[in-house]
């Protein structure tokens, strides 16, 4: 038989009569429930900060790049067969075959990165930068990137093409080396040769401390494999010409690269080919780990919260058994007595939830804020951890409710 509004909202009033009645046993019965729910709510609000402020960071490396390189970013060289061992690196030459055969790449910017044995040293005067990240290219790669300059200029073909000696550093080698003066056709010395500062980077701002931007000195992929021809470990950055045409690009670019390495028919590939995109499935995937990792130890919060809601559960129908045989003597049916103390029990676990949810997100904008990710309001979250805190409630109360309804009202009135 189908409750009356007016039977579940007296239930409801009686419920939270009772839960006002006895405020810190409530409290500490909704701790576990509030703790999980404010848990889940903040975790979730800094994970998503994270793949935001990861994507971000993915995209800083430029618009449409698609990076092609001997392997891929996590290859396991013990496992390379004889074959593989022996692919050759990209070459300038192939750079230029991209740009000829493939209609839909816009730019192509190969590179080359040193480091030194014990570190690259950058110095001006009695000034030092240690460990600067040291790169050669082509004047294409600020339009790869998308990057612009703070001051100054980039390389251009004439640089390429006389293997002229100038740089572009960024902007903390330049507040190191040159605090007080501009930079600008000053001569510095990269691990002891001397170059001319032609430009400076724009400052890059990094969620994860990378500083790769505001450490670089770059200079002419042409000088670079002057000064150190036997370093063959090329990267080709080539950037599609728009978001739209990336398959079809990617398509070109294999297709010129096997004619142009003569590559058989049916073997596979002797070069690798990444996206942003597939830096984003992989940073997706590791938050979809910790996704799993939180709920696993909210669930055990949740479950503690749950515990303590039925305990208190049982003690209030021990408590209330003279109420019970008294309700049940002037009419009461089962189905009153049920609906009274789900309530109760849901109302105890529903405001745990409502005081989790505004925990959960106030942490987690605190948290968001203090790491410098994104602030985001996980509604999907806040929905899940409301309704699973309110069925807590219900799960939890059920065995109790039913108890009590069972009492017999003779038995009860008798009860001291």
């Amino acid at each position: 038989m189908l409750l009356s509004p007016t039977e579940i909202r007296d239930a409801i009033l009686m419920a939270l009569s009772s839960v006002m009645a006895n405020k810190f046993r409530s409290f500490l019965t909704i701790l576990g429930v509030m703790v999980g729910v404010g848990s889940v709510i903040s975790m979730a609000s800094v994970i998503d900060g994270l793949r935001l402020a990861a994507d971000a960071e993915i995209d800083m490396m430029g618009n449409n790049v698609i990076i092609v390189d001997r392997f891929g970013p996590n290859v396991d060289y013990d496992k390379l067969s004889e074959d593989e061992r022996n692919r050759p690196w990209p070459t300038e030459e192939e750079a230029k075959v991209i740009l000829e055969k493939c209609p839909t790449v816009a730019n192509v910017a190969p590179q080359n990165h040193w480091r030194f044995p014990g570190g690259n040293v950058l110095k001006y005067k009695n000034r030092k930068f240690s460990n600067p990240t040291f790169n050669g290219t082509w004047p294409d790669l600020i339009e790869v990137r998308n990057t612009d300059m703070r001051k100054g200029r980039f390389f251009t073909q004439t640089d390429i093409q006389f293997r002229t000696s100038v740089c572009v550093i960024g902007i903390d080698i330049e507040n190191v080396l040159f605090p007080n003066e501009n930079s600008l056709g000053k001569r510095v010395r990269l691990n002891g040769k001397e170059f001319e500062v032609v430009g400076v980077y724009e400052s890059a701002e990094s969620n994860f401390g990378n500083d790769y931007w505001n450490r670089l000195i770059s200079i002419p992929l042409s000088t670079y494999a002057k000064w150190l021809p036997y370093d063959k470990a090329l990267t080709l950055e080539v950037a599609a010409a728009s978001r739209q045409e990336m398959d079809q690009a990617k398509e070109e670019i294999i297709s010129a690269l096997r004619i142009h390495r003569k590559v058989p028919f049916g073997k596979p590939n002797t070069f690798y080919l990444s996206t942003q995109d597939q830096f984003k499935e992989q940073a997706d995937s590791i938050t979809d780990v910790i996704y799993i990792i939180m709920i696993v130890i909210t669930s055990v919060g949740l479950l503690v919260g749950g515990i303590g809601v039925m305990n208190i559960m049982l003690v209030s129908v021990t408590e209330r058994t003279r109420e019970i045989g008294v309700r049940k003597a002037i009419g009461a049916k089962r189905s009153n007595i049920i609906l009274q103390f789900l309530t109760e029990a849901m109302s105890l676990s529903g405001v745990g939830g409502v005081i989790g949810v505004v925990a959960g997100v106030t942490l987690g904008m605190i948290l968001n804020s203090s790491f410098g990710f994104p602030v985001t309001l996980p509604v999907f979250w806040i929905v899940v951890g409301f309704g699973v805190s309110v069925s807590v409630g219900l799960i939890s109360g059920v065995y109790p409710a039913i108890k009590a309804a069972r009492l017999d009202p003779i038995e009860a009135l008798r009860y001291e």
